[in-house]
């Protein structure tokens, strides 16, 4: 069985594929969402998602978010004693999505095409690919999310010429794509972004106001709980202002309750700077598709956080129109994803379309560049395979010795956009030996080959003896052989993920000890009984009773937090 998945910066979700079309699958609670959070305990039993958000707020050292900006890196993260990369932790995520897709569809999941933003790098789409192996899936398609969102909304079922934009602004990344449709083929143009500009971002906005109006906090002086609860409260005010033109932040501090009141003229006001670094994008991939804002027949919205109406309502002033929201933008790219898979298994409902996809980055080498006679200039980037051309694509580059008695050429294989090699990407690089003579006499024909899946083959030809020397790249210090994936695999593998007969409960055990610790007076005493009622439930083993005082608890939490 073949699924989709969105593995998102603050949210994750799987998806397959029926006869009434794409269906998200539901979570070990029943929700549509899994939280892409990590938390372990002192046993070392790994809880992810909602209940992994409750113990952020109770234990913040044991757990980690947001790693997503992180993927391909070697940046770790600290859970207690030990630590973990970012694709270790997605490996978390996506075993536990795994295992709910096996539970709710009743057979074995083996396999899952995965999304990506478009703008990723190879490092980072690499990284994600190894975070699927690591759960126990066989990853053979990485699609990018403003396609798989294209795919979900249907736009490869339309019956004529057209252009679509796709504005996908999630937790922590923001892809801009331009797509083209021409008979049964959905062709990506373009695609810019920024990988860290995201909904957390608009966010911490609220949190930096929070601070202006209480200049008594010093938010380097505060422990961890308290950020983690601000910033908690933080995200409530700006989901507030989906329901109406003020929202406000009600945050427990000590044993005070500090509150701010919002309008949302204000903060869009205090979001400027943001709406900014989202024009730049536009931009870039207006350009590099050579097309005009006028050319786009529709825009569509994806990723949650374009939910917010301060982003709905620059979209609509940006592009001029009003944006197609009718798939829920948390999980057109699920959606999308669940199709592809339907696509990779040739499911006869499925409409046979070609889906093409660009290199997001320029690929190139380094070079000296002899400007006037006798002035040389080192270290500069050649570009081979420009940014947005349609993949697979193979281009080829002559080279030529730079000085007399050149024995050696070597190509450094880059990746990235700026003018000097050392501000771009290193993804290896090749000594090719030639023929010694005068500088200029010798070249070599470079030939940088890319296809779907990220791979780059890099084949170079010296002219006068035909001598070939190939190699593929798969990206420095990201990849890992089949036995180093395994064994990693198997170190991993003891840290289970909370089993499922438990995790509601003690999901909600958790809820109850947070709105305790956010409570104050009668409220903290009623909550303190109901958890005390509902304990006493859980160690009875009884299961009738059990699930009867869970309702009750459920219901009691749904008023506190109403209240």
């Amino acid at each position: 069985m073949i699924i989709g998945i969105d593995l998102g910066t603050t949210n994750s979700l799987a998806a397959y594929f029926t006869e009434d079309g794409p269906q998200i699958i539901p979570n070990r609670l029943g929700r549509r969402l899994t939280p892409s959070v990590v938390s372990m305990d002192e046993e070392e039993q790994i809880y992810v998602g909602d209940s992994a958000v409750e113990r952020n707020l109770l234990y913040p050292g044991s757990t980690a978010s947001v790693f997503k900006r992180d993927m391909g890196s070697q940046k770790k993260f600290g859970l207690l004693h030990k630590s973990f990369t970012a694709e270790e932790l997605s490996s978390f995520v996506l075993r536990a999505l795994k295992e709910d897709a096996e539970h709710f569809l009743g057979e074995e999941v083996t396999e899952a095409v995965i999304s990506v933003p478009a703008y990723f790098n190879d490092a980072r789409r690499r990284a994600t690919k190894k975070a699927g192996e690591l759960a126990g899936l066989k990853v053979e398609r990485i699609i990018s999310e403003p396609t798989a969102a294209a795919v979900a909304y249907g736009l490869y079922q339309s019956p004529k010429r057209a252009r679509f934009l796709v504005f996908d602004l999630g937790g922590g990344t923001f892809d801009v794509s331009i797509l083209e449709l021409f008979d049964t083929i959905l062709e990506v143009r373009a695609v810019a972004g920024d990988n860290f500009l995201g909904g957390e971002d608009f966010t911490a906005v609220l949190e930096d106001l929070f601070f202006e109006k209480y200049p008594q906090f010093d938010k380097l002086a505060l422990d961890e709980k308290t950020l983690r609860h601000i910033h908690r409260q933080a995200e409530l005010c700006k989901l507030g202002f989906s329901a109406g033109r003020t929202s406000s932040m009600n945050c427990k501090i000590g044993e005070e309750l500090f509150s701010m009141e919002l309008e949302l003229s204000k903060y869009e006001e205090a979001c400027k700077e943001l709406l900014e670094r989202i024009r730049q994008p536009v931009r870039r991939s207006l350009s590099d598709a050579h097309i005009r804002l006028t050319d786009i027949d529709k825009v569509v919205l994806v990723g949650g956080a374009t939910k917010s109406p301060v982003i709905r309502r620059f979209v609509s002033k940006l592009f001029k129109t009003i944006p197609d929201t009718n798939v829920d933008p948390d999980e057109a790219v699920a959606l999308g994803a669940a199709i592809q898979a339907a696509m990779k298994e040739r499911k006869e409902a499925i409409r046979e379309v070609i889906l093409t996809d660009v290199c997001p980055f320029t690929l190139g080498t380094e070079v000296v560049r002899e400007w006037e006679k006798g002035y040389f200039e080192r270290g500069i980037f050649c570009p081979i395979i420009d940014r947005n051309t349609v993949i697979p694509t193979s281009r080829t580059e002559r080279l030529y010795t730079a000085h007399d008695g050149q024995t050696k050429i070597r190509v450094n294989v880059l990746q990235g956009e700026s003018r000097f090699a050392a501000n771009n990407l290193a993804l290896g690089e090749l000594m090719i030996e030639v023929p010694a003579g005068k500088a200029g006499e010798e070249a070599v024909d470079v030939t940088y080959t890319y296809d779907i899946n990220s791979i780059l083959e890099v084949e170079v030809k010296v002219v006068s003896t035909q001598a070939v020397t190939k190699e593929v790249f798969k990206g420095r210090d990201v990849d890992m052989t089949e036995d180093q994936i395994r064994e990693r695999f198997e170190t991993l593998a003891y840290l289970k993920i909370h089993p499922r007969d438990r995790e509601e409960n003690k999901y909600l055990l958790l809820r109850g000890e947070r709105i305790y610790e956010e409570s104050l007076g009668d409220k903290r005493h009623y909550i303190e009984s109901a958890l005390h009622q509902y304990e006493k439930a859980l160690d009875s083993y009884d299961t009738a009773k059990i699930e009867e005082a869970k309702e009750t608890f459920k219901k009691i939490l749904e008023e506190l937090e109403e209240f």
